[in-house]
Parts: C-alpha cells; structure tokens; sequence
C-alpha cells in the first residue's frame, strides 16, 4: 500500500511500460512475418501463442533477478573482451535474426515464397515450427527488455504490470499491425530490414560495441514516416485515376 501511495511508483509504471511496448514491437514485427507463413485458419492462433511466450518468458526471466544480475558477469575473457552469459545470447540470437531476416528477403525478392508451380501464395510452414522459432527470439528480446527493466526499477511488481499493459497493448495491436504488414509489399520489406538492423545492433552489443537504441527507435520511426508518405500518395494517385 506504501508503494501505492507514491507519485513515483506510477511515473516509474509508465515509463517503463512505454519501454517495454516500444520494445516489444520488434516481436510484434517478427511474430507478424513468421505468423504470415503460417495457413490462414492458424495465424491468429500463432499470433496468440507467440505473445504469450513472450511474456511468459519475461515473467519467468523476472523471477529470477539474482541469475539474471549474474549474467552480466564475466565467465571468460577473449582476449582483453570478457564474454559473459548476456552476450553469448545476444551474439547468437542477433546472429538468428539476421539470418531469419536475410532468408525471407531473398525468398520475397527471387520469388521462392511462392508455390512449386508459380502460384502465387507463400509456402506454407508447421505451426510448431513457428513457435519454436518465435520462443528463440522471445528468449533474446525478452532479455534484453528485462535487463533493461531491472534498471529503471527495483520493484518487481511495478516490472510485472509494466509487462502486463505491454502485453495487452501487443495483443491488441497484434493482428492489425500484422495484416498491415502483409498487406503491403514495401511495408514488409521495410520490416526485415529493421530486424536485421536489430540483428546487427544485438552482435554488435554483444562485442562491446553499444549502439544507443534511441538512435534505432529514431531511424525505425523516420523510415516508417517516409513508407507512410508513400502509402499516402501512391493511394491518391490511385484516387485521381478513378
């Protein structure tokens, strides 16, 4: 109740919900483009499962605060670079995000996501490959969100509701960010590049090398202004042919 009764507690509760939903829109971004492989009756359940791991996993990543703090620790040295637990993920996780993001543009732009015999449509995937896709990345992305939490708050229960308005925020926009998303060519294409910029942001963090991530958020933020303008125009053009 004490906590309840302090004006800081709730500017801490909307920061660091403001974090982590901004954080999770690069799960939104890379559940979207998996769940867009999967058969038309079972991406929304994809879509479901995938969100909810990945607060499941920060749930349970919370829980264990003393481990996580131990991650950063170093447990070898490469060269005069320790290497901790925290960059071992993330060198690996980037290294999968890259490579995720790299294959489904080189299958949108040689053509390979459509059928055998030239039919348009994407091949399609297993559901549980999928999510087992998804549960890796949700292990990195939920790390990197967590570790991030633990600073900005020392209440556990404050990180819990932050993660819980994410979440809600995530579902809600879940589907319409994904139709989006595989509803315009350019618009995707311009979402695998901002994965595999985060691919390279995580290696690159993993090496010592950190990239601020308002820099990232800032570019992401002007290239979708920039895709949003062309939307805009290219559908008035369109109106004025009519």
């Amino acid at each position: 109740m004490e906590l309840l009764s302090q004006p800081e507690t709730y500017l801490s509760l909307l920061t660091l919900s403001a974090m982590e939903i901004v954080l999770g829109i690069d799960n939104i971004i890379f559940i979207s483009i998996l769940c867009g492989r999967l058969p038309p009756e079972q991406q929304e359940q994809g879509r479901r499962w995938g969100l909810m791991g990945a607060f499941i996993t920060r749930l349970m990543l919370l829980a264990t605060i003393s481990w996580m703090v131990g991650l950063v620790e170093p447990l070898f040295n490469v060269g005069s670079y320790p290497v901790s637990g925290k960059s071992i993920i993330l060198f690996f996780g980037g290294l999968f995000l890259m490579y995720k993001a790299t294959k489904e543009i080189h299958d949108k732009v040689e053509g390979d996501e459509h059928g055998p015999d030239g039919v348009a449509g994407q091949k399609k995937t297993s559901l549980k490959a999928v999510l087992f896709q998804i549960a890796l990345l949700d292990i990195v992305f939920s790390l990197d969100s967590v570790i991030t939490a633990v600073g900005m708050s020392q209440h556990i229960s404050i990180m819990v509701a932050a993660n819980i308005i994410a979440l809600a925020v995530m579902v809600f926009t879940a589907k319409s960010v994904g139709d989006f998303v595989q509803r315009h060519p350019t618009v995707k294409m311009l979402a695998l590049s901002f994965l595999f910029m985060i691919g390279m942001v995580l290696v690159a963090d993993a090496a010592g090398f950190h990239v601020p991530k308002g820099y990232i958020y800032f570019a992401m933020g002007f290239s979708v202004a920039v895709e949003m303008l062309n939307l805009w125009t290219k559908r008035n053009s369109k109106a004025k042919l009519k």
